[in-house]
């Protein structure tokens, strides 16, 4: 794991600035800084290398290949490398290997086989750049799901492209103005959607992409070596046929070589353990396959509602974990929001950012690779909005649409007090397995629906954080049409959200923030439920072994019952975030009015003061809870005041 930046440009890039340039990605690579350039092409690389595979200066970068054609600067581990250096060897191809590092693997691969099917033989997370010096081109490509960040763009005469836009920043040429669209998205969604970036003329790298660019042709070409879409088709096209006793082995045999291939690393190793069914699950298969006790790290709450701590000791103790746990108070938090603006690079709000850091820096402090749960959401059905968008729009069509916008319009009225009463009469109605966390604005939520309009208004009604942007912007703002990508290739509108939270939320706020906080400690994060043959094979998979019966990940919760009793993993789900709503009240009000104050909110010109200290004073008197929005602004107006 590495961080690395680039530019290609006449005038050549001076090494001072190169230099300055790279070392703002040392937390990416606190082991080793190398920079090289060429001067006759333009071309300039910077890396910080993070050791993880061959931990002598054989795995040191940039490497160039033997025929000394190909120069490459990596962010990233190939899991299968050792694997790969044997279909080098079956195909004719003699390398004298200098170390062992992936590095080299894949350089003599795209040197042997192009980038496209070097990139194809590959299983693992990267994003790398290459520069070919025979056609003076420059390639740049991204993993399959977009675990590793990518920027690039043209700023003047001078292309760069980077692991983190604090890089980019640097160089003389970097304009630093805001995309007003990328903000308008932004608040929508709590991230800013690839392939845009907050600043105008920088991008980023689609997953499963590759861009070339010369100084000679500065059209920026981008293809596609690998497709979700294409992959999740194929799946349809030929669906598993084996009966489910069959399909439950199956699914725990792929996901255990997923977590066995991730365990190569000549440094020690961990997971991360919340206590939910993804990460319990990661740590039993991790507990098979390894001959030592798996180190696992937790960070708790005390609030309650917010704290699966508890849970995960106690799986902890069943699977026999070497485990650390941290419980964590408002203050603990507090700590880490100033770093937030600089950690990110853009305006970023899942306030599980917090969390997530502070796991990952309890890690930091034992092992320098931690393994993570992320991903089975999305290909096996977690999310609460799969059970409840089809069935709120079942419901809703068939009601006129004048009532159901009459009816919104009065439930909205509703206060804090009165929505908490409602919460708590449905939640002794209601079965167990619908008590969620967060109840009275998960209700809030479904009430907005009764203004949808299709089953797609309903999917981006539940992901949306601020429905209307407009109302708070101090510029026109145009969203996206409400389509769920692949509407005309799948029936099932639950493979659509799947499709559309893999190929949007995932790559944009969840691997992002788990890049961002692992990388802020020098910690290698891997994900083995993005093991694209882990996907494969769930895209062949009947939906009802994903969700059966109103049981999300049914059938990762049948693999999990042969290493964890049933009683610490069947309850609601929780997710992984802060207590919010109420801290915004109490130990972050002063921080958050800060921020919010007029004068402060007219300095960036770009939002309505009256329109947020409207929603701010709401929230604050009870009235309302606004504290996702909030939140998007407040990460926002720390975002500016940092990098503006």
């Amino acid at each position: 794991m590495c961080g690395f930046v680039g530019v290609l440009s006449s005038p050549f890039l001076n090494e001072s600035t190169l230099l300055k340039m790279t070392r703002t990605l040392e937390h990416r690579g606190p082991d080793e800084s190398t920079l090289w350039q060429d001067s006759l092409s333009g071309i300039s690389f910077g890396h910080q290398r993070l050791s993880i595979l061959e931990l002598s200066n054989a795995g040191s970068q940039p490497m160039f290949s033997a025929n000394s054609r190909f120069a490459l600067v990596y962010n990233g581990e190939i899991y299968n490398h050792l694997s790969c250096r044997k279909v080098l060897a079956e195909s004719g191809f003699a390398v004298s290997w200098k170390g062992s590092s992936d590095t080299e693997t894949l350089i003599e691969m795209i040197s042997a086989l192009g980038l496209e099917r070097a990139l194809e033989l590959t299983t693992g997370m990267f994003s790398l750049a290459l520069w070919d010096k025979v056609e003076k081109k420059l390639f740049l490509a991204r993993d399959r799901f977009g675990e590793k960040p990518l920027y690039y763009g043209w700023q003047g005469d001078s292309f760069l492209f980077g692991s983190e836009l604090k890089a980019l920043k640097i160089h003389p040429h970097f304009l630093n103005e805001i995309d007003s669209n990328a903000l308008g998205l932004y608040l929508q969604y709590s991230y800013v959607p690839t392939p845009l970036s907050i600043y105008k003329g920088i991008s980023k790298l689609t997953p499963g992409c590759i861009l070339s660019v010369s100084l000679d042709n500065k059209t920026v070409c981008i293809s596609t070596y690998w497709s979700a879409i294409d992959t999740m088709i194929n799946g349809k096209r030929n669906p598993f046929q084996g009966s489910v006793t069959v399909a439950i082995d199956e699914t725990e045999n792929v996901l255990k070589r997923a977590v066995h291939s991730q365990l190569l690393a000549d440094v020690p190793l961990g997971a991360f353990l919340s206590g939910g069914i993804d990460s319990s699950l990661i740590v039993s298969l991790m507990s098979a396959v390894s001959s030592t006790p798996v180190n696992t790290f937790t960070i708790g709450f005390d609030e309650n509602g917010f704290n699966e701590a508890v849970y995960a000791k106690k799986i902890a103790d069943h699977l026999g974990t070497n485990h650390t746990e941290l419980y964590v108070n408002p203050k603990d938090c507090f700590d880490v929001i100033p770093l937030l603006g600089s950690m990110y690079d853009e305006p970023f709000a899942d306030s599980s950012q917090i969390p997530t850091y502070m796991v990952s820096k309890l890690a930091a402090g034992s092992v320098k690779v931690a393994l993570s749960g992320d991903g089975g959401d999305e290909l096996f059905g977690g999310y609460n909005r799969y059970f409840f968008a089809e069935k709120i729009w079942n419901n809703l069509r068939f009601i006129p649409k004048p009532f159901r916008k009459g009816l919104y319009s009065s439930i909205n009225k509703l206060n804090t007090q009165q929505w908490d009463a409602l919460s708590s009469f449905l939640h002794h109605i209601l079965p167990k397995k619908y008590h969620f966390s967060n109840f009275t604005d998960k209700l809030i939520k479904a009430s907005s629906l009764l203004a949808v309009e299709s089953f797609d208004d309903v999917y981006f009604r539940l992901v949306k954080q601020w429905e209307n942007p407009r109302e708070v912007l101090n510029f026109d703002f145009y969203p996206q049409k409400n389509k769920l990508i692949g509407s005309d290739l799948f029936q099932d509108n639950m493979d659509k959200m799947m499709l559309n939270d893999l190929l949007t939320y995932l790559p944009d706020d969840i691997l992002c923030k788990v890049d961002r906080a692992g990388m802020a400690v020098s910690l290698e994060s891997r994900i083995p439920f993005l093991d694209h043959h882990v996907f494969a094979f769930s895209s062949s998979l009947p939906l009802s072994y994903k969700i059966n019966k109103g049981t999300s990940k049914w059938i990762l919760r049948e693999i999990l019952k042969k290493y964890i009793p049933e009683n610490l993993i069947n309850r609601p789900k929780m997710g992984f975030g802060i207590p919010l709503e109420a801290w915004l009240r109490g130990p972050l009000k002063e921080w958050a009015d800060d921020l919010l104050d007029e004068k402060v909110i007219i300095e960036s010109g770009m939002l309505n003061p009256k329109v947020v200290r409207q929603k701010w004073e709401e929230h604050i008197s009870g009235k309302r809870n606004w504290h996702y929005q909030l939140w998007a602004i407040l990460m926002f107006q720390a975002w500016y005041k940092r990098n503006c």
